[in-house]
């Protein structure tokens, strides 16, 4: 719950520095010279690109709880065997033994979505945020049915 809210929170002032910063482009133009017109046309493009940002990450975080929810009413979601250090970190030679067990079983379900969710899973255990991400968009890949880019 504690990261939907920081997520919220990041998302609302993400939207209102985008309105900010696009109202000052608008002023920009409005002004009417080559030069400002040139800069506010160059500072709408910030949120413009922002706004897409923002859209694209929601919407990899909506479906990928989509398919943890999914994945919860199966009884298949990971069961947490990791051991933790006294300060509470996820010990490094422990994550490395959970992901060779979900690369193996990844291996051999390459077109089973679940595998890849557990592996991306496995992956942001391991602290390998990039390709944690990849295999969870795999896995939302192949659960929607689209095509899988290797």
């Amino acid at each position: 719950m504690r990261a939907k809210l920081t997520y919220a929170v990041t998302a609302a002032v993400l939207v209102f520095y985008f309105v900010l910063v696009g109202s000052r482009g608008v002023m920009l133009i409005q002004s009417g010279t080559v030069i400002t017109v040139t800069f506010g046309i160059a500072v709408l493009i910030l949120p413009v690109i922002g706004i897409w940002f923002l859209w694209k990450n929601t919407q990899f975080v909506r479906n990928a709880n989509k398919l943890a929810a999914e994945l919860d009413a199966e009884g298949g979601l990971p069961v947490d065997e990791l051991r933790r250090t006294a300060g509470g970190r996820i010990d490094r030679d422990s994550a490395d033994e959970v992901f060779a067990k979900r690369k193996a079983e990844t291996e051999d379900a390459p077109d089973d979505w679940r595998s890849w969710f557990r592996l991306a899973v496995a992956y942001h255990d391991a602290r390998d945020t990039p390709r944690a991400r990849k295999a969870m968009q795999r896995a939302i890949a192949l659960h929607d049915g689209r095509p899988v880019q290797a």
